[in-house]
């Protein structure tokens, strides 16, 4: 396999996650080149990228010796069966999270690209949201102290039931392995691995067949961290509060990029990845509360690929390695099943 830049990307699927977040992300990502899209209707990719060369069928696209990196963006049923198809052809891999539908798909996987020495990565874009970016400065330089207590929102309101896979029962839908992925993965980063997992999951919309909404706590010896989502929240809280043992933080809104990227905004575009709205830290001194704002940084997905690009070349581990979606899954499928049993679930 070549390993030099450019380095040919074969992107599998081209619904909403493939049209607006890869596409965009790979083309503009420098030392990277949107090959391939797998997809069944070429006019509908041509009409966005009349270049690229469209494929119906994976396995063309897998057995392709021009192709370094298959990107899967297809529904989360059949990821593993693709990375798997795609590693054996010899490509590397980014599936789109969840990383699979269970654990133990996920293991099959991570086996299945040492076996063939090529890296295997899971799409965890939101580490470069910009709220998150800024969170964890200020937990990694000390500004909050010790962290005892992190609530993280992603809610929204969407009261109808949309007829797309996500909402149909079925391997790895629902609301906990759609947004679950990205709180889990940010709370790991700040924290590691807790010591246990209590979840509730539930089903509120009218019509709902899957769930909707989650509430799950990951226990730590002092700390507790909070991932809520719900689909029937018109007006939504802060996306993060922090409280630590020097001052708490809060930030609301949400990171601007995917919204930039609907609106067909360029990767890198003036402006990009920016948010207006600071955060506010608050402090006491003296038993007198000070408040100050904290500029959000701004965020950028690109990183993501850069990092990926990187890794093919030689010259750095992945963005996200096999152990760090190991782990992320690890705690969906607990969680899953805290909220099934009615119980903590522990992490030996």
């Amino acid at each position: 396999m070549r390993a030099t830049a450019p380095l040919n990307v074969a992107l599998v699927g081209y619904g909403y996650v493939g049209k607006v977040f890869h596409a965009p992300l790979i083309a503009h990502t420098h030392g990277l080149h949107l090959h391939t899209v797998v997809s069944g209707d070429a006019t509908k990719v041509h009409a966005d990228i009349p270049e690229v060369r469209v494929a119906a069928d994976p396995r063309s696209a897998f057995d392709d010796d021009a192709i370094d990196l298959v990107v899967i963006a297809a529904p989360n049923a059949v990821h593993a069966r693709l990375a798997l198809a795609a590693l054996q052809a010899g490509r590397h891999v980014v599936v789109d999270k969840p990383f699979t539908t269970t654990l133990a798909e996920a293991r099959q996987v991570v086996d299945a690209a040492t076996r063939n020495g090529r890296i295997a990565s899971v799409f965890h874009n939101r580490r470069w949201d910009g709220d998150f970016l800024t969170l964890r400065k200020l937990v990694e330089d000390g500004t909050l102290g010790e962290v005892v207590e992190l609530h993280s929102h992603f809610d929204r309101f969407r009261p109808q039931v949309p007829d797309r896979w996500r909402e149909r029962a079925g391997a790895g839908a629902g609301l906990w392995f759609d947004l679950g992925p990205h709180l889990v993965d940010q709370s790991l980063q700040l924290f590691g691995t807790p010591e246990a997992v209590q979840a509730d999951i539930a089903m509120q919309r009218d019509g709902a067949v899957v769930d909707d909404w989650f509430h799950v706590v990951l226990r730590y010896p002092r700390l507790r961290v909070v991932l809520h989502a719900g689909a029937l929240v018109a007006a939504p809280g802060p996306r993060f509060v922090a409280h630590g043992t020097r001052g708490s933080f809060v930030k609301h809104g949400l990171d601007t990029q995917e919204a930039m990227l609907r609106q067909g905004i360029v990767p890198g575009a003036p402006g990009w990845g920016v948010d207006p709205a600071p955060g506010t830290l608050t402090h006491v001194d003296d038993g007198v509360a000070h408040a100050s704002r904290v500029e959000t940084i701004a965020g950028d997905y690109r990183a993501f690929y850069a990092r990926m690009r990187d890794a093919l070349l030689g010259h750095a581990p992945p963005p996200v390695t096999a152990t760090e979606a190991l782990a992320v899954m690890r705690i969906l499928e607990l969680g899953a099943t805290s909220a099934r049993e009615g119980r903590a679930m522990p992490l030996d």
